[in-house]
């Protein structure tokens, strides 16, 4: 793999210093695409859910729906990386497109919902490819310097798909019907896809040593495992529950033998020395904890919105504006002033101090507190958050050598997944356990029998609610999303400790650098990629 890795030569420079910048748009608009398309689906699917639960009945099964395609992307994420590794990036990165346009032809074209969650898991193991492709090319094309503008506009296209899925969703589902909402993928990711083939150009590869299989089969029943048990543990089985026993066991003994078999595999699926370097150890432990906070907090603070601040749940994706609006803004100027000046180490610290401070605050909300305010301490859990989404990324490939770019990106991506798991099954847990005990103080066997089977309840149910029922329920989600937010602020704290720790290894690239340096062990030389 050697050829992956270019010299560059005099002669050289000024024919790919011209070639590059009008290929490069063009490839960021079919990686923006992409990745719109991996973060819209989950959020227009899960406003077409009533809806295609009444055509297709099943209700008993609803939950792995969302259940089948998150296992798939997060066991598939490590391994897309390696292939892209091993293989070359772009043919991986096709063959992810592919598969996921596969999966959501056939999804719209689902008859029962036994097929709807087979179809969905061919959707996940697509994702999970589309995620790593687009930030490992993203490390391919551009220089560490120049990355932080880049991936800044990949946080916006987060945003944006955060913001926009359920308004999308909704609207695809009233007038079209809710297969449209799968087959919309297919014009998007056609686009990708020929822009992709057409204009993106990297070295091929061909690695001389075979997958390691076992590998991959101990990885994906272990990244299962985590998977299952945060999403059953306290909603389809006690915690205590031997199922959840089960499942803990096999997912710690068949990732501690993973472990073991990686320090012996000839090409690991996930190679432990690129743990070595601190600051992707760091960046890894930061992703985690981000993708922690940041998706139980799109859970919860709708759901306090709506039950104790009134909001209407048809525009729920309006409801998180300050917080993923502040983000995008950050993140784009965190991104532009690492390009402009090479630094990067401040976002880390400030960003784990804002997110600290954020939380903290909304741990404050109760039943008489305003949206004004509520916005403004969305907002700056915001900040903090737009300071980390994508400089986790960018210091977690300036660490690691160019034939790693693959398995840095698919790790960094796969913490923030099992982190986001982890956020929103403990929280979770946090938030029904508080609202069940206000719920049994308050309104007695009735609050507590009401609350039983979920915490959360719709807006119909909340209206048809007596008064005194309904101001009990109101206190017992503030109460819950106080426990929520104020374990969030004590979680985020590593953030904060993590982040005085990093290294802040110089971003190769820089304007008055050459495009090829030779660095230390937390260095990555730039390579030569023609974009043509």
């Amino acid at each position: 793999m050697a050829d992956t890795d270019a010299a560059v030569t005099g002669q050289g420079m000024p024919d790919q210093q011209e070639k590059q910048p009008k290929s490069v748009r063009v490839v960021l608009l079919a990686l923006m695409i992409a990745m719109m398309l991996a973060m819209l689906d989950n959020m227009i699917v899960g406003t077409a859910m009533p809806t295609i639960v009444g055509e297709l009945g099943g209700l008993e099964h609803l939950s792995w729906v969302v259940t089948g395609y998150t296992l798939a992307t997060a066991a598939s994420t490590p391994i897309w990386g390696k292939l892209g590794d091993m293989y070359g990036r772009k043919g991986a990165f096709l063959t992810s497109i592919v598969i996921f346009l596969v999966g959501s032809a056939l999804s719209g074209m689902a008859q029962n919902m036994g097929q709807l969650i087979g179809f969905r898991a061919v959707q996940g193991l697509g994702a999970g490819g589309l995620m790593v492709g687009v930030m490992a090319i993203i490390g391919d094309l551009i220089p560490p310097r120049e990355r932080g503008k880049y991936t800044g506009m990949m946080s916006g296209v987060m945003a944006l798909a955060m913001i926009g899925g359920p308004l999308v969703g909704g609207t695809i589902t009233d007038n079209w019907g809710w297969r449209w909402s799968f087959y919309i993928n297919l014009p998007l990711g056609a686009v990708a896809l020929a822009l992709v083939s057409a204009v993106l150009h990297l070295p091929k590869k061909r690695a001389k040593v075979g997958i390691d299989y076992l590998g991959v089969v101990l990885l994906t029943v272990g990244i299962t495992s985590i998977v299952l048990v945060t999403t059953w543990g306290g909603s389809e089985y006690a915690w205590t529950s031997a199922r959840i026993m089960e499942l803990i066991g096999i997912g710690v003994a068949t990732l501690v033998g993973f472990v073991f078999w990686q320090t012996k595999a000839a090409e690991p699926v996930l190679p432990l020395h690129i743990f070595r370097s601190l600051n992707f150890t760091l960046m890894s432990v930061i992703g985690f904890i981000t993708g922690f906070v940041m998706f139980g907090a799109t859970l919860y603070l709708p759901l306090y919105q709506q039950s104790v601040q009134g909001a209407s749940a048809t525009n729920s994706g309006l409801l998180l504006l300050p917080m993923l609006g502040a983000m995008l803004v950050t993140s784009m100027i965190a991104g532009r002033v690492t390009t402009n000046s090479g630094r990067y180490k401040v976002f880390p610290i400030v960003g784990g101090a804002l997110m600290i401070v954020g939380l903290y605050l909304l741990s404050l909300m109760d039943t008489g507190t305003t949206r004004l305010t509520s916005g403004v301490y969305m907002a700056v859990l915001g900040l903090g958050m737009g300071c980390l989404m994508q400089i986790t990324m960018l210091v977690a490939q300036n660490s690691v050598q160019m034939k790693d770019m693959g398995v840095a990106s698919s790790s960094t991506t796969l913490f923030r997944t099992l982190g986001s798991s982890f956020g929103v099954a403990i929280m979770g847990a946090l938030f029904n356990h508080k609202v069940q005990h206000v719920m049994a103080e308050r309104a007695g066997a009735v609050g507590k029998h009401m609350t039983e089977k979920s915490a959360a309840l719709d807006a119909k149910h909340l209206r048809m609610l007596p008064a005194p029922m309904r101001e009990a329920y109101q206190h017992a989600v503030s109460a819950g999303t106080h426990a929520a937010f104020l374990l969030g602020a004590v979680i985020a704290v590593l953030v904060l400790i993590a982040a005085l720790f990093v290294k802040e290894v110089p971003l190769k690239g820089g304007p008055q650098k050459p495009a090829a340096v030779a660095g230390g062990d937390d260095a990555v030389p730039t390579p030569v990629i023609e974009a043509v």
